[in-house]
């Protein structure tokens, strides 16, 4: 029939429950007026006890309807549900005699109704069959009753008053309809929205936290979490799980012109940069902050500074390595010298040996700027370990011992194999080098673990030498800082450099009951960026 009735939405099953609320209330109230016999004053009934038994079974039959449709689903149910109500009534309007009994407004409002829940042509069939049957049963009441003939023109009224209802309504309602699907459209893009800034939000490297004025985290992303080395902090109060990030935090408020100083993340060692916004909603202050690691920034101005240092020293390696080779072979003729005394001798070998220093402190420097990029790979970290263990003692000395703990499982990380030879190889030649000068046997412990608060996978180089004492432990990376003689102070230098460029890190640790502990802190086994 051209009819597009559609009973999805809840406006419309709430219009619905009001149709049904309208008919039950219309039915009692025609019931009191006939059980009390107001009708008698207020109406002149034709048929009294037709009026009185059609209220009656108006009320019943409304009733039964309410019960058994209450979710209609198809178009038949809800046009069978206004036929049934058009024809009840219309027999009342018969019954009441006519257009003077008022029920012809009854029928009015139930076509309006009708049309809300029915679209197009069905709706004004619906309102076709009320203004034909009021003008149908005035025309059979004009025939017991000739006064009934004055009623054609209020009945043609009411009948055009049905029709005009009928479009107006089915007009207005398409235009609710409009509304209605615009607004469910935006609420749709408003949610999609929503979730695709908070897939974002989640998936920021970028850490975000929002506090409240007693520091619990109202929202943090996964970045945030990772960064902070917790599993959820949503809920949560910061100060005992992140003090240094509080302490920080107070800074800023007490002067938000000062630039927040960097911190160092428990967990893995990075270095974080917090920034923080104050937020204002309604009486409540909260604070925005914002969590970058600047770990990969640092390691990009390292290899910024490597490049420069390469291009310095590839300038001036040639200006100095030329002189320095005469002085060595000047040194070296001194010496097989048969007129040269003792004392000559030795200042002869004092040149040859600070000749070889000045000519490794070159080596290092150039194969430090000359350094190629790193390439990691997924590494079997025990397998490693042990193999790397076996190449060393096949060429160590027979004073040096090379010792192995491992714990159960598999050890996985990403770091670049040939980088992480050269960092072992120097920490386990410092080790044994320091070792021999407190013992007769040079040995040296390697351990490889998990770090139980972290996961992360851990290798600590140990020995049982004199240590390092407190003064220069803040020295100890820095280029060109050594304790010994015929040092060069890049060993160290150079292997935190390669493990920063892995993403692992190389800390020292105080070992109880002597000697020094080098523990290399490595990355989890995912591709680094």
């Amino acid at each position: 029939m051209g009819a597009d009735f559609a009973l999805s939405g809840e406006q419309s099953r709430r219009i619905l429950r009001l149709y049904h609320l309208y008919r039950l209330v219309i039915g009692i109230t025609l019931v009191l007026l006939v059980s009390s016999d107001l009708h008698t004053d207020l109406l002149e009934i034709t048929h009294p006890s037709l009026f009185r038994n059609g209220s009656l079974l108006y009320l019943a039959i409304n009733a039964l309807l309410i019960v058994t449709v209450r979710r209609p689903k198809h178009l038949p149910q809800i046009f069978s549900l206004a036929l049934i109500d058009v024809i009840l009534l219309s027999g009342l309007f018969y019954a009441g005699g006519g257009a003077a009994s008022g029920i012809g407004n009854l029928l009015i409002v139930a076509v309006a109704i009708s049309n809300i829940l029915l679209r197009g042509r069905i709706g004004l069939l619906i309102a076709a069959i009320a203004a034909i049957g009021m003008i149908y049963l005035t025309f059979y009441l004009s025939l017991s009753r000739p006064a009934a003939t004055a009623q054609y023109v209020q009945v043609g009224a009411f009948g055009a008053l049905c029709f005009a209802a009928a479009l107006f309504v089915q007009g207005l309602t398409r235009r609710l309809q409009a509304s209605e699907n615009l607004a469910e459209q935006r609420a749709a893009d408003v949610a999609n929205l929503e979730a695709l800034n908070a897939l974002i939000l989640q998936r920021m490297r970028t850490g975000i936290l929002v506090l409240d004025e007693v520091h619990r985290v109202l929202l943090a992303n996964q970045g945030a979490n990772h960064l902070l080395g917790h599993a959820d902090l949503t809920g949560k109060i910061l100060d005992p799980r992140c003090p240094e990030l509080i302490k920080r935090m107070q800074q800023w408020s007490h002067n938000p012109s000062l630039r927040p100083a960097s911190l160092q993340a428990a967990h893995d060692g990075r270095v974080l940069q917090p920034s923080f916004i104050a937020l204002q909603r309604g009486e409540h202050k909260h604070t925005l902050i914002f969590l970058d690691d600047i770990s990969q920034i640092a390691q990009q101005a390292q290899q910024l500074k490597l490049a420069s240092l390469g291009r310095l020293t590839a300038g001036i390696a040639h200006e100095i390595r030329n002189p320095l080779g005469a002085i060595s072979h000047a040194a070296q003729l001194l010496q097989e010298s048969e007129d040269l005394e003792g004392a000559d001798l030795r200042l002869a070998q004092i040149i040859q040996d600070h000749s070889r220093r000045m000519n490794l402190v070159i080596e290092n420097v150039l194969q430090l700027s000359r350094r190629r990029q790193a390439e990691p790979q997924l590494l079997d970290l025990k397998y490693w370990l042990h193999r790397f263990a076996s190449e060393f003692r096949n060429s160590a000395k027979a004073n040096q011992m090379l010792h192995i703990e491992t714990t159960p499982g598999s050890i996985q990380t990403r770091m670049d194999p040939h980088q992480l030879t050269q960092v072992l190889s120097n920490l386990v030649e410092n080790g044994m080098r320091y070792s021999a000068q407190k013992h007769k046997n040079g040995q040296v412990w390697l351990r490889l673990f998990r770090d139980p608060d972290s996961e992360l996978p851990v290798l600590e180089v140990f020995d049982d030498g004199p240590g390092v004492v407190e003064e220069q432990l803040h020295h100890l990376f820095e280029p060109f800082y050594t304790t010994e003689n015929k040092g060069t102070g890049l060993g160290l230098y150079i292997s935190r450099e390669l493990c920063e460029s892995n993403q692992a890190r190389l800390d020292y640790k105080l070992r109880e009951g002597g000697g020094s502990c080098l523990r290399i802190t490595f990355a989890y086994p995912r591709k680094l960026s």
